[in-house]
């Protein structure tokens, strides 16, 4: 089917604008860390399933030692470290924003993809880079007080949404190194389909998600706040849809994506969440949409879609 990566990355894209909202609301009422560890248990919890009921193996076979490491260092650099940095933009700056400053990711990606794949950048790429920081200018940056332009939103979420991009894009190209080692006839002789493939790779990412998140959260709030999560039921309802449409669906899918088009292609069609959210964070967190924000958001998702016609 023509065109496929490029579909899935479309529904993707919609998947994480519903994780995104999600996610501010679950981050603001159970915290970030306690968030992501149920999300990452939630999230191998569905996998085994999926694996038992397709396969009869609740565990993903025929899966080669070294894909093995590329995924968990995936998971360790994209869901450890770029997840913790999202959810905490989310508290501090509100999902809106923080999937504004991920359309950054494609750069990220995009460079990954040229230092790890030889995916050669071409002249359109810097290009494409710039329009989508204006875009993103536009819609953070006002005039100021004492200065002729001031930036309306705090800095350290700034700084921990731009820390998420980058860590998003390099987590997508270290799992496509990680995917590239699968052998697709052993696994296929193991009853394992090709389509399977990125649950598999997704599975190993989550196993370093959830570790991670456990340390994380261990030494820094305690175990106290999980226990006290579990009887939370509005908070695990929002858990476990943040999960479905976010590291089990939305990344499993996004791993898919990789495998049928360029990285910086996929992460492109991904980077339309600033445009879908706008309407959806409005209608429940009643957050004041402007001409600018609007305007930031469509030239931003455009300079990423130059990386799709120029830049690849």
């Amino acid at each position: 089917m023509a065109y496929i990566g490029e579909l899935i990355s479309i529904g993707v894209a919609f998947s994480w604008t519903a994780t995104a909202l999600l996610s501010e609301f679950g981050s603001k009422r159970l915290g970030n860390l306690t968030l992501n560890v149920l999300r990452m248990g939630l999230a191998l919890l569905f996998s085994l399933v999926l694996f038992g009921v397709v396969t009869g193996n609740p565990l993903p076979a025929g899966v080669p030692a070294e894909a093995c490491g590329w995924m968990l260092l995936s998971g360790l650099v994209g869901y450890v470290i770029g997840d913790y940095c999202l959810f905490q933009c989310y508290i501090l700056i509100g999902s809106r924003f923080g999937q504004l400053f991920m359309t950054l990711a494609p750069l990220s990606a995009a460079l990954m993809a040229w230092i790890m794949l030889g995916q050669q950048m071409k002249p359109m790429s810097i290009v494409a880079m710039l329009v989508t920081l204006f875009g993103i200018g536009i819609s953070v940056l006002g005039r100021g007080n004492h200065h002729m332009v001031s930036l309306k939103l705090p800095l350290n979420g700034v700084l921990f949404a731009i820390g998420a991009a980058m860590c998003q894009g390099i987590g997508l190209v270290l799992s496509k190194i990680g995917m590239d080692h699968y052998d697709v006839a052993a696994m296929a002789k193991a009853g394992v389909s090709e389509w399977l493939i990125p649950f598999s790779a997704n599975f190993y990412r989550c196993i370093a998600g959830i570790i991670g998140f456990t340390i994380l959260l261990y030494f820094r709030d305690g175990i106290g706040h999980l226990r006290e999560a579990m009887h939370d039921r509005k908070g695990l309802s929002v858990a476990i849809a943040t999960t479905i449409f976010g590291p089990f669906v939305g990344v499993g899918f996004s791993l898919m994506a990789v495998q049928y088009t360029a990285a910086g292609i996929a992460s492109t069609l991904m980077a339309m969440t600033p445009i879908i959210i706008l309407l959806p964070s409005y209608w429940l967190f009643h957050e004041k949409i402007t001409w600018k924000a609007v305007l930031g958001a469509f030239i931003s998702v455009i300079g990423v879609s130059m990386f799709f016609f120029g830049g690849e």
